[in-house]
């Protein structure tokens, strides 16, 4: 039975993180509340934890997931040739509704799907994601819902889309935003936009002038 915490409340805010970090170090799912939309999460090193977080989507293994990580500093252990630009981004938009897919560390003993050796990575500007994270750390985490359906803006509709497959519902109220992050790939020696988001072009030409955006 899945259990649900009200994260508005302190009491059961404290309560609730203690069991979603316990759930997540178990393997099992959690559903936390982003700056964009609600998130169903693992370990990120679980095998098995990403292979339910995926299942419970209803979700193959070519759209691989995404990880959230509570700190830029928590980077220098996952990625690669790393460009002084993609550093710039992080310091302008970090936390929030970027992400970025860079290369990760070869050395890393995790399945996040079908990656081809990069990883999707941000950090959201959400009080309970970041105590979360912080935590647990990395966390694969994708948006909260079946696939093909609407990405959740609260934690009500999270759970009836996911029911029992999750352990613990984070529940921190309406979501602060409903758009996607904005999406750059920064494995190359020029930056790409992949999907404009919460971030405009100009928004982020501003920090890296020669972006380029993806046909």
């Amino acid at each position: 039975m899945a259990r649900r915490y009200d994260c508005n409340d302190a009491t059961d805010r404290t309560t609730g993180l203690r069991e979603a970090a316990s759930a997540v170090r178990r393997g099992e799912l959690v559903v936390l509340p982003t700056d964009t939309v609600y998130g169903i999460g693992a370990d990120a090193f679980s095998t098995e934890g990403v292979t339910d977080l995926l299942d419970a989507k209803g979700r193959g293994r070519n759209m691989p997931t995404p990880v959230l990580i509570g700190s830029p500093n928590t980077l220098h252990g996952l990625v690669t040739d790393f460009s002084e630009q993609a550093w710039e981004l992080v310091d302008a938009f970090w936390p929030g509704a970027l992400t970025l897919v860079a290369k990760h560390q070869p050395s890393l003993q995790w399945d996040l799907g079908d990656t081809r050796g990069t990883v999707a990575i941000r950090m959201p500007l959400h009080p309970v994601a970041i105590e979360l994270l912080t935590e647990v750390g990395p966390m694969a985490v994708s948006s909260a819902n079946l696939s093909g359906h609407t990405s959740p803006e609260d934690c009500d509709a999270a759970q009836e889309m996911l029911g029992d497959s999750v352990s613990v519902y984070l529940d921190g109220g309406p979501t602060p935003g409903i758009v996607p992050s904005s999406i750059v790939d920064v494995t190359g020696t020029v930056p790409v936009l992949l999907r404009a988001g919460a971030l405009s072009v100009e928004d982020l030409r501003k920090v890296v002038p020669d972006l380029e955006v993806a046909n």
